[in-house]
């Protein structure tokens, strides 16, 4: 498994993969094939938008399995935390480890540089169980999503801002 940047030409796949984090919600609405492209293409831009702008510094990566596309990773290094912007992971990848080999890579830069790890994360995603299994807990809920952090050993302090 590699990571690349994202370049211009990953657009339509980031969108894909865009689409497989919101396939549960939109089938649940009486849309049209159009009027679900159009939400997903307005979302996904004002997504990317936003990540840009907050996170300027931020790596944008492609996830890949044997030189295959298989998702995205976003992260944030900022000076209190290492947060995860986004990992998401194909439907058709998912249950192979890609995602949890990630997260222990992060949770390893974490450990050396005694910073925390955070991840927000809806509370209906079923990824929390995996990043619990993996010592991260909830350090903060507004109502819709989790903030899941992992602190090092002896990484002491209050919770990095969200």
């Amino acid at each position: 498994m590699t990571l690349r940047d994202v370049s211009p030409e990953d657009d339509a796949f980031l969108r894909k993969v865009y689409a497989c984090t919101r396939a549960q919600e939109l089938a649940m609405v009486p849309w049209s094939d159009e009027q679900r492209e159009a939400f997903l293409r307005f979302q996904f831009d004002a997504q990317d938008r936003d990540y840009r702008s907050k996170y300027p510094g931020a790596s944008f990566q492609i996830i890949l399995k044997d030189d295959q596309l298989v998702g995205r990773l976003y992260v944030s290094r900022e000076p209190e935390q290492i947060r995860i912007l986004d990992l998401t992971v194909l439907p058709e990848f998912r249950g192979q480890g890609i995602g949890s080999s990630l997260i222990l890579e992060l949770v390893a830069e974490a450990d050396r540089n005694q910073k925390p790890v955070t991840i927000w994360i809806e509370q209906f995603n079923p990824s929390q169980v995996i990043f619990q299994h993996l010592g991260f807990k909830i350090s903060q809920d507004d109502g819709y999503n989790n903030l899941f952090e992992y602190r090092p050993t002896g990484c002491d302090g209050p919770s990095p801002p969200a």
